[in-house]
C-alpha cells in the first residue's frame, strides 16, 4: 500500500513539474521577465542584436534588456543565465564557450550569418603594387604567416623599433587570445609586438590610416565588416592543412533553451545574407546611422526576408510598427 502511495506521489510531483515546465514555456514574455542581451561591440553583432531584439519586443511582446560587456565575460553570462542570448557566437573558438556547452550550460542555434571570414591581412599595394597609386610593391614574396619572419622590419613598430608590429583584436575579444597563440605557434614572438588595440574603432582607425598614406600595416581582421568594403586586403594563408571553419550561431543560456521554446523556434530561423549584411554596415559606417535605427530600416526594406522567421501575428505587429 505504502509503494502505491509512494508511486501516486511521485507521478503527482512529475506532473506538477511538467506543468510548470509547460508554463513557464508559455509565459518567459508574458510574465515579464525580460529576455537579456549581450551588449555586443562590434559592428554586425550589434546590428544582429538590435535585429533579434525586434523581433522578440515587437513581433512577441518581449521585455528586452541589453549587458554590456566583451565576449568572453558574455559568454560566461550566458552559461550562468545572467543574460538569455548572445547574438553573434562565433561556436568553438572559445575555451569559456567550449566548457559551458560541453556541460550543457549553453546552446547553440541557428546560422544567423553563412559565409563569414576571419585571418591575418596586409593592404593588397604591399605585395602587388598599385600603379594608380604610384605605390611599389615592398614585400612582393609574401603570401603565407609562415614568410612574416622576413618582413619584420616592414612592419615596424614605432615604440619598439627592433620588433614589426601585428594588430591583433582588442584585449577581451575572444579573437584576441587565438591571435596570441597563433603568434607562438608560427615563432613570431621574438619579431613581432602583440599590439592589441583599445576597441574595435582604434583598430579600424589604424587600418584606414595606414592605407590611406599607402603604409605597410600587418592586422587581424574578419568579415563581415564595413571595412572590408573600403579597402582592398591581401589574406595571408596558413600552414597547409589548417582549415578553419567559422560556424556563428546565436548562442543561448540553457534555461532559455528549455523554456521559451516559441522564441527559440524564432531565433533558429534568423539568417541574413552575408552580402546585404555587409551592404548594411557599410551604410552604417559611410551614412553615421546607429545599429538600432539600421535594424528598423532593414525590417521596412526586407520584408521577404524576415517574414519567414516569425508567425504571421508577429509579422503583423512588426510591420504596423514601422
Amino acid at each position: 500500500m505504502n509503494s502505491k502511495k509512494n508511486l501516486l506521489a511521485s507521478l503527482l510531483t512529475l506532473g506538477v513539474l511538467a506543468g510548470s515546465a509547460t508554463s513557464q514555456a508559455a509565459d518567459w514574455c508574458e510574465s515579464g521577465k525580460p529576455v537579456k542581451f549581450a551588449g555586443l561591440n562590434w559592428e554586425s553583432g550589434m546590428f544582429l542584436t538590435d535585429v533579434l531584439q525586434v523581433l522578440l519586443k515587437t513581433g512577441y511582446g518581449c521585455a528586452i534588456d541589453t549587458l554590456p560587456g566583451n565576449s568572453i565575460t558574455m559568454e560566461s553570462a550566458l552559461s550562468s543565465n545572467d543574460i538569455q542570448v548572445l547574438a553573434e557566437e562565433w561556436v568553438g573558438r572559445s575555451e569559456v564557450w567550449n566548457k559551458a556547452a560541453d556541460t550543457g550550460k549553453v546552446v547553440g542555434v541557428g546560422a544567423p550569418i553563412i559565409g563569414a571570414t576571419e585571418g591575418w591581412y596586409v593592404p593588397r599595394y604591399l605585395v602587388e603594387g598599385d600603379s594608380q597609386r604610384n605605390i611599389k610593391a615592398k614585400a612582393p614574396e609574401l603570401r603565407n604567416i609562415a614568410d612574416l619572419n622576413r618582413y619584420a622590419a616592414l612592419f615596424k613598430d614605432p615604440e619598439e623599433p627592433g620588433k614589426g608590429r601585428f594588430y591583433n583584436c582588442p584585449a577581451g575579444w575572444t579573437c584576441e587570445l587565438e591571435n596570441s597563440e597563433m603568434l607562438k605557434r608560427y615563432g613570431l614572438e621574438a619579431s613581432y609586438t602583440n599590439f592589441r588595440p583599445g576597441t574595435g574603432p582604434a583598430l579600424d582607425a589604424a587600418v584606414l590610416s595606414s592605407y590611406k598614406r599607402g603604409e605597410p600595416i600587418l592586422f587581424y581582421y574578419w568579415s563581415p565588416t564595413p571595412l572590408m568594403g573600403q579597402v582592398d586586403l591581401l589574406k595571408l594563408q596558413e600552414k597547409p592543412g589548417v582549415d578553419k571553419k567559422i560556424s556563428i550561431q546565436v548562442g543561448l543560456s540553457s534555461v532559455f533553451h528549455q523554456q521559451a521554446p516559441e522564441l527559440v523556434a524564432v531565433l533558429e530561423k534568423v539568417n541574413l545574407p552575408i552580402d546585404l549584411l555587409n551592404q548594411n554596415l557599410a551604410r552604417m559606417s559611410k551614412e553615421h546611422i546607429d545599429s538600432a535605427k539600421l535594424a528598423r530600416m532593414f525590417f521596412k526594406e526586407h520584408p521577404e526576408i524576415w517574414h519567414t522567421w516569425v508567425s504571421d501575428a508577429a509579422a503583423k505587429k512588426i510591420d504596423a510598427s514601422l
